[in-house]
């Protein structure tokens, strides 16, 4: 096979959980199990970070990669999904896996794949850690997919487990409360093994506790021993002050992810490295921490996170696609000076759609969409549903399409936001 038979071949024989939704979920760790003992166990041969949370844990993961590197460590990145390439969830130094790579492995395991029939985000795991392994990483930071107790990353023994929050989603498959869901999360924390907690929330943090007492791991939050001052955006910069017991610890950090969500996300980036150091001989510098944050995209090739695809008029995406996610996206809007606000947005099928459509303001005009997968949600279905929250505008048969009526429509003193889903900025991308 050539890489994009390949690729065809992943997509279409296996179960993918962005194509399909829950049925692709393997509730136990049988199938990676399998597959990793048939590489030798992989996972166990480099030194790992292991982030998971509801949102916020990609852009942490990319943040903690990209210190790493600028400490001078090879670093492994495991993320998803994807947002234009498969390769972009493997990477090392922020250097995508090369296609031969992809292809050799996926030849050499083909008749372990039709014996044990796993699902695309299980073979991808597994080659991910063999990858890792073979090119000898000093370390790897790996994101969860999906949940964490039963998420194929699950195999590992991270130096560190952290956790970024908690909120709804997904709860077809983890559960209907923030407690289940925070039960489900908090199956990443390993014996004797440091976690770090990001946002103290009052209905995870009992169950963050109980689990790392019964695993004897030392928990902390981030949140509760760090705090941030003076936070503005400029210059397409997020910069921002760090202060541990009211001592100023990092002044005048500058990250160049400009959501103003991320300053949670640096805290717990900061606390993460600094349990690293406390747990391991890693060194790492406060010169490394202000370059990396600096340079994240540069660095890791880290995208969709507030960013901006062009000015006048000013058009911005972002991932965020559940209740909290989206909460923190009208939080960016309404710090943005704008005129007129352009709302691009789609949807999946499986999310719940009422609670973040009762999130969106009523006035802006919207270009509705469905993001080009089996999940996506009709568009015409989106404008019903939105029109009863008072979201007003026209339906599209593509993120394309909508995109460029709304660029189309826009003074270039206006702000065009596109989101909605993970799939519908990827096209807009």
């Amino acid at each position: 096979m050539n890489y994009q038979q390949t690729l065809d071949f992943l997509y279409r024989k296996l179960p993918m959980f962005t194509r399909i939704g829950a049925a692709a979920f393997k509730k136990d760790l049988t199938n990676t199990i399998i597959f990793c003992e048939s590489l030798n166990n992989p996972q166990h041969q480099f030194k790992s970070i292991h982030v998971a949370g509801t949102n916020g844990k990609g852009s942490t993961s990319h943040m903690l990669a990209a210190v790493l590197q600028a400490q001078g460590y090879k670093t492994g990145l495991y993320t998803s999904p994807h947002l234009k390439d498969f390769r972009e969830r493997i990477r090392i130094n922020g250097k995508m896996i090369s296609k031969r790579e992809v292809v050799k492995f996926v030849e050499a395991q083909v008749k372990l794949i039709e014996e044990i029939e796993p699902s695309f985000f299980e073979v991808t795991v597994a080659l991910a850690f063999d990858y890792f392994a073979r090119h000898h990483v000093d370390i790897a930071v790996i994101e969860v997919g999906l949940g964490g107790r039963l998420d194929s990353t699950n195999i590992i023994q991270p130096e560190i487990s952290v956790i970024t929050n908690i909120s709804l989603d997904h709860m077809n498959m983890l559960g209907d409360t923030l407690e289940e869901i925070a039960g489900e999360k908090a199956g990443i924390i390993k014996k004797d093994t440091p976690v770090v907690i990001g946002e103290t929330q009052e209905k995870s943090a009992p169950v963050f506790i109980q689990k790392a007492k019964e695993m004897n791991a030392p928990i902390v939050f981030a949140d509760a021993e760090l705090n941030v001052q003076n936070t503005k955006i400029k210059n397409t910069r997020l910069s921002l002050s760090v202060y541990q017991n009211q001592e100023m610890i990092y002044p005048n950090l500058i990250c160049d992810l400009t959501g103003v969500y991320q300053y949670k996300n640096i805290l717990t980036v900061i606390k993460a490295l600094s349990a690293l150091k406390e747990k391991t001989n890693f060194k790492i510098s406060d010169n490394s921490i202000y370059y990396g944050l600096k340079q994240v995209k540069k660095l890791t090739g880290l995208k969709g996170r507030w960013q901006t695809l062009q000015i006048n008029p000013l058009v911005i995406c972002d991932t965020g696609h559940n209740e909290a996610g989206i909460a923190e996206v009208i939080k960016n809007i309404n710090q943005t000076p704008h005129n007129k606000l352009h709302i691009v947005f789609g949807m999946v099928k499986d999310k719940d759609i009422s609670k973040v459509l009762s999130l969106l303001p009523q006035n802006a005009t919207y270009y509705f969409c469905k993001p080009d997968l089996e999940r996506g949600l009709a568009e015409t279905e989106l404008a019903t549903q939105a029109s009863a929250f008072n979201l007003l505008g026209d339906s599209y048969a593509s993120v394309l399409a909508a995109k460029e009526a709304a660029i189309k429509n826009a003074a270039t003193d206006d702000l065009v936001y596109i989101g909605g889903s993970t799939f519908v900025v990827a096209e807009a991308i």
